[in-house]
């Protein structure tokens, strides 16, 4: 596959541009083989021209952030890093405007030192702002949903659109995003006025919460399965004995069932071979069918 055009444009505006880069270190996971071509673009307009140099060029081509959602084998493609520079935050009043590369977790960080409440549900979770409404992240009764307002994207022609949310069809862990393939620029969200103190004390309060029920000290792309539609994956594989099942290094954590972790040296095959053998135990004796939250990258 040929890659001159995308080399160039990262050359012209002095990106970065690496081939045969490892993806373990960019994921969450610490799971990745490599990719044809690294890119990570310095702006927008960088990012824009290598989406439409892509389409043209019928260049497969990768979207990512944080990685803590996704399990990557590798990419026979471009992979595109939103990264620092799509990371700026801006505020006007009750509004925070966010850069797609942004931390999640940074953001709730600037509502709390403006004394914003809305996001104390999403403190805590890993991950980009771009890649928290693409999936509609939440967490103990908060989701992206509740705050958006509205998002630039670049659209299927290489246009910069705004979207309002109304057009988002933000819904459990998923949006209109993973089907039309737009792009997420930056986000703007709408919060209300709080008390600073009371901000702080719930986010303090969920944390602690996370570390204790969580197994945070191990690799994992966060919750692997998503809820089903009655009961929680979690209390599932549980009753079916597979709390601390292993394959590899791969192992459905002791400490939290809902988590696939890396143990150390897990490979994509160990984590792929272990959700197959847990979706076949809860089908076989729950009759419940298991869906994966976290995207999975094999191309």
């Amino acid at each position: 596959m040929k890659y001159s055009e995308i080399e160039n444009i990262c050359n012209k505006y002095k990106s970065v541009c690496e081939k045969n880069v490892s993806l373990a270190s960019k994921t969450t996971m610490k799971i990745g083989g490599e990719c044809d071509l690294f890119a990570e673009p310095c702006s927008e307009t960088v990012l824009v021209e290598l989406l439409n140099a892509c389409r043209e060029q019928n260049i497969p081509y990768f979207i990512l952030g944080k990685g803590s959602n996704v399990l990557i084998k590798g990419f026979h493609g471009v992979v595109i890093y939103i990264g620092k520079f799509l990371g700026a935050v801006t505020v006007d009043n009750c509004t925070i405007t966010a850069g797609a590369g942004c931390s999640l977790v940074s953001v709730c960080g600037t509502a709390l030192e403006i004394s914003l409440t809305g996001m104390e549900e999403l403190y805590g979770i890993p991950g980009s702002v771009g890649g928290a409404l693409y999936m509609n992240a939440g967490a103990y009764g908060g989701e992206m949903k509740d705050i958006v307002t509205s998002a630039r994207c670049v659209n299927e022609r290489g246009e910069i659109v705004t979207i309002p949310a109304e057009e988002m069809n933000l819904r459990y862990r998923g949006s209109v995003f993973s089907e039309n393939g737009w792009c997420i620029l930056s986000v703007t969200m709408t919060l209300k006025p709080g008390d600073k103190t009371s901000i702080k004390a719930r986010m303090d309060e969920l944390m602690q919460r996370r570390r204790d029920k969580q197994p945070l000290e191990y690799p994992s792309c966060g919750s692997t399965f998503k809820r089903p539609k009655d009961g929680f994956a979690a209390a599932l594989i549980e009753e079916c004995g597979l709390k601390g099942y292993s394959v590899g290094g791969a192992q459905v954590s002791e400490k939290h069932s809902g988590f696939v972790i890396n143990r150390g040296g897990a490979t994509f095959e160990d984590v792929m071979a272990l959700v197959a053998h847990i979706k076949n135990v809860v089908r076989e004796q729950k009759g419940v069918e298991l869906e994966c939250e976290m995207l999975i990258v094999d191309r």
